[in-house]
């Protein structure tokens, strides 16, 4: 039964910095981790079937499997920053923690998850066949997730993607996908969703399926009136480093179509926000900075709709925010990963409202 006095048992794929988890937080819903997963984009430079040709002739099994592909990983000698994220932000022992969603057995934790949540990356389905079965999905991240839904068996389960799903390969992808989820056996429901309806001023659509084992009357929630800017979300006051020079400036004052300054509701945020000039910026007059010699000394004074100013890129703070992250999450990675989280995460509001709504149809069928 689903109970905000009682802990949600969950499990995350594809885990990242936790907008499932922040969600849980904001609407108060005590929870328990059972695994969470991500490789931090690492690469082990070994293919699948060469992993599990080990794995048999090693005969290894459970606990054993674990370890050696944490070993893999930790041969690659590349930090897994997603990780120090999330076990700096949420209660989650070691052992609960895998590197490889291709790895995990679901059996181990099968009817003990209430919702199972994962978004894997849009890869090619080009090659699939049209029966709608896991194995026409063979292959790809996606079945991986679709893997442990029929292993672990959660009651619940939300699963995100970029809308361009939907119409991939000229619909195939998406009646494959379909068809999977179909034959797992849930009931399921899914809308593309955008920030900006949700509270927050960023311009993200994203597909969400929610699933459940059992009949429902869950409904996305109804859109809301937006009535923030980014402007609101901003700090009052930014180290130097974030600055930009004489060709930043320049370049962003002028190319529209990979960059915005001073937008009310920002573009997507991308992994690579900030970085190659790419994603939204922030013009400040002169008269903000001018007594500011450290500021002045890095950054370029320019001209920008009539006015004399300094343009700057957002913060790592200013980016989690602007994806729902509240002040209290902890930022603990370099500068290029911090981006790289923020960008590659879920809105947390948009999630919210998901798992408000999956609370109020639990409700509903438990009166």
């Amino acid at each position: 039964m689903f109970s905000k006095t009682k802990k949600l048992k969950i499990a995350t794929v594809f885990s990242g910095i936790g907008a499932f988890e922040q969600a849980l937080i904001k609407e108060n819903v005590p929870f328990e981790i059972l695994f969470a997963c991500d490789n931090g984009e690492r690469e082990i430079g070994m293919t699948t079937e060469e992993i599990k040709e080990n794995i048999k002739k090693e005969a290894l099994s459970g606990n054993e499997i674990d370890a050696y592909i944490k070993n893999l990983y930790t041969k690659v000698k590349k930090p897994n920053y997603v990780k120090q994220s999330y076990f700096a932000n949420y209660e989650i022992e070691e052992g609960k923690w895998f590197e490889d969603i291709r790895f995990i057995d679901g059996k181990r934790y099968e009817n003990r998850v209430d919702v199972f949540v994962g978004g894997s990356p849009c890869q090619s389905f080009s090659n699939m066949g049209k029966r709608g079965g896991l194995e026409d999905a063979r292959g790809t991240l996606f079945y991986e997730y679709a893997r442990l839904v029929q292993e672990i068996k959660p009651k619940v389960f939300i699963y995100e993607n970029v809308p361009g799903m939907l119409n991939h390969d000229d619909g195939k992808t998406w009646r494959v996908v379909r068809g999977i989820f179909k034959k797992l056996g849930y009931i399921y429901k899914y809308k593309v969703l955008n920030a900006a309806d949700y509270g927050i001023p960023q311009n993200r659509n994203r597909l969400f399926v929610v699933g459940f084992k059992e009949p429902t009357n869950f409904r996305f929630a109804t859109k809301k009136k937006l009535r923030t800017a980014m402007s609101d979300y901003l700090e009052p006051s930014v180290d130097a480093r974030f600055y930009l020079g004489e060709k930043g400036f320049k370049f962003v004052t002028t190319n529209s179509g990979r960059a915005k300054v001073n937008s009310s509701i920002i573009r997507t945020e991308k992994a690579n926000q900030e970085f190659n000039w790419n994603g939204d910026f922030v013009f400040e007059p002169l008269s903000k900075v001018q007594n500011n010699y450290a500021i002045l000394a890095r950054a370029f004074v320019g001209e920008w709709h009539g006015q004399t100013g300094v343009c700057r890129q957002l913060t790592h703070r200013e980016c989690l925010r602007l994806m729902g992250y509240p002040d209290t999450f902890k930022i603990v990675v370099p500068n290029v990963p911090a981006y790289r989280q923020a960008g590659n995460s879920i809105v947390v509001n948009v999630m919210q409202s998901i798992v408000s709504q999956i609370f109020k149809a639990k409700e509903k069928e438990n009166a």
